[in-house]
């Protein structure tokens, strides 16, 4: 079975997912007007998934900020840099966008708020989720949990604080209930789509994880601060930015987001990988 399109695209073999996504994916986040985030999801899900593959990008998850009701976040993924550029010009250039710009900008207050990632290692990008995209239409929210940890640091994320963050941190997220999907870095290229703002100047290492549903993030969240081990590994990481504390972004899946809860959906993960718990 094949899931998904362009660079997220991976072959489920009965196994496990074969591959990760994507070489190059962006983590953006959008103020809204109050009241308008509904409107937006209704026609991003129902007008801007499909057509976004079509042209070569990959929509890989669309999230409610659980914490802040005026904010949409979402991911998008990407080849490579020069491939990025091509899809976003013949998307934003194209007819979908030209008929429904005006709809989706009218519930924006700022959509800049955007931060270009790579994979932190080889095997560290998004698994597909288990099973197809729910189809234009469905309503409501899969259920889970997807939190997102961003540490910003005083420079370019190496192999140091990657192999610190599988060694050293990794294994207590686990310990705690919490499903890594994913780890990034800064990709440090120049912007391809000048049109489309990201964060420059930006060092930071980014992580995904799964739980189950608000509890048991709550219950992942209250074991760290208690962990003893957290605490040194934390303070024995690499280039860590003084005095800037990690956003840390709770985030409820949309109807149609490819990264969605499933009890045990990543327990194949691709080779290199590393494993972790199941879903708390």
């Amino acid at each position: 079975m094949r899931v998904g399109a362009g660079p997220c695209a991976v072959t489920n073999n009965g196994g496990g997912w074969m591959g990760t996504c994507c070489p190059v994916v962006e983590l953006r986040q959008y103020g809204l007007h109050p009241g308008r985030r509904e409107e937006l999801i209704s026609l991003f899900d129902r007008e801007f998934v499909e057509t976004q593959e079509a042209v070569g990008m990959s929509v890989i998850g669309q999230f409610r900020d659980l914490d802040d009701p005026d904010r949409f976040v979402w991911l998008r993924g990407f080849s490579d840099m020069a491939s990025r550029s091509e899809a976003l010009t013949a998307f934003y250039g194209g007819p979908v966008w030209a008929e429904h710009k005006d709809a989706a900008n009218a519930t924006m207050i700022d959509s800049d708020d955007v931060l270009l990632l790579r994979p932190a290692r080889e095997g560290s990008g998004f698994p597909t989720a288990d099973g197809d995209r729910p189809a234009p239409g469905a309503e409501g929210s899969p259920g889970g949990i997807v939190a997102a940890t961003i540490y910003h640091l005083d420079a370019p994320a190496g192999e140091g604080f990657s192999r610190h963050f599988e060694s050293a941190l990794e294994p207590v997220l686990s310990g705690t209930g919490a499903e890594t999907l994913a780890a990034f870095v800064t990709e440090e290229s120049e912007n391809t789509f000048a049109m489309l703002p990201v964060r420059e100047d930006e060092n930071v290492f980014v992580w995904f994880s799964l739980f189950r549903d608000p509890a048991a993030y709550g219950r992942h969240a209250a074991a760290l601060q208690r962990s003893r081990a957290w605490g040194e590994g934390i303070s024995g990481a690499p280039a860590l930015e003084a005095g800037r504390p990690p956003e840390v972004l709770r985030l409820s899946p949309t109807a149609r987001s490819l990264i969605r809860a499933r009890p045990r959906a990543l327990r194949a993960r691709p080779s290199g990988a590393s494993r972790t718990s199941g879903v708390d």
